[in-house]
């Protein structure tokens, strides 16, 4: 064989080299895009969990703290303590108040919070069988385990 063709057999082997090394490192950051994607989604999975608990909490305590603070403006003797207690009285009223404005507020981002949770929820659940669905149809084709 002459010069020229050893040449160009080479380069043919190293362009076959460098299509399989295109391969494979395409294939391995495809396949980290999904590792990562499927972290990313688990650390969320965490996250809803306490977010949960937080729209539970305020589901169960901003309606105690309401009701709390009615029964305590409502009580007769919460208008003898305002004539009695001038400051105590004023700051006594304002905080009453917070605490309803507060629990209120707190209450409707619970509800708000519960029901995006509950939605995200089934989405969450039908991305999970839709994947476990095409693993079981590409192992299926390839005879994978």
């Amino acid at each position: 064989m002459d010069d020229r063709a050893v040449n160009h057999q080479d380069d043919e082997n190293m362009a076959n080299d460098n299509d399989n090394n295109d391969y494979d490192s395409s294939t391995t950051a495809r396949e980290n895009l999904l590792t990562l994607m499927d972290t990313f989604i688990q650390q969320i999975l965490n996250i809803r969990k306490t977010l949960l608990g937080v729209s539970v909490s305020a589901l169960i305590l901003a309606p105690i703290a309401i009701g709390l603070s009615v029964y305590l403006i409502r009580h007769p003797s919460f208008f003898a303590i305002l004539e009695i207690e001038n400051e105590f009285g004023t700051v006594l009223s304002i905080l009453l108040g917070s605490v309803i404005i507060i629990s209120s507020i707190w209450l409707y981002a619970g509800i708000k919070q519960y029901r995006k949770i509950g939605s995200w929820n089934s989405r969450y659940n039908a991305y999970m069988n839709e994947k476990k669905e095409i693993n079981r149809k590409i192992s299926a084709q390839f005879g994978l385990e």
